[in-house]
C-alpha cells in the first residue's frame, strides 16, 4: 500500500468505527494517538502502545471524552514516559 492508500483506509476505519460507536471524530485525533503510541513503543516496550491508547481513551471518556479531556490524558502519559526514561537512565 502506498502511503496515500494507508492514509484513506485509516480516515474510512476511523469514520466507520467513530459512527458505529458514537463517537464524535471531531475528538479523535488520529496524530496524537499515533505519536503516543510510537512514543510507548520505543520509551517502554511494543505492546504498551495499544494498551496505553485504551487507557488513555478511557481515562478520557470518563473525564467528559472532550477533546481537552483526551489531551489532559495524553498528556499524563506522556509526562509517566518522561519519568520512566529518566528512571531507566538512573538504574544504568
Amino acid at each position: 500500500m502506498t502511503d496515500a492508500e494507508v492514509q484513506d483506509a485509516l480516515d474510512r476505519w476511523v469514520a466507520r468505527l467513530t459512527d458505529a460507536l458514537g463517537v464524535d471524530p471531531a475528538v479523535v485525533d488520529v496524530a496524537e494517538v499515533l505519536g503516543l503510541a510510537k512514543e510507548t513503543a520505543h520509551g517502554v516496550a511494543r505492546p504498551a502502545a495499544p494498551v496505553s491508547a485504551f487507557i488513555v481513551g478511557l481515562a478520557a471518556g470518563r473525564a467528559g471524552g472532550s477533546a481537552a479531556d483526551v489531551e489532559r490524558a495524553a498528556a499524563a502519559a506522556r509526562e509517566l514516559l518522561v519519568t520512566a526514561e529518566l528512571g531507566s537512565e538512573a538504574d544504568a
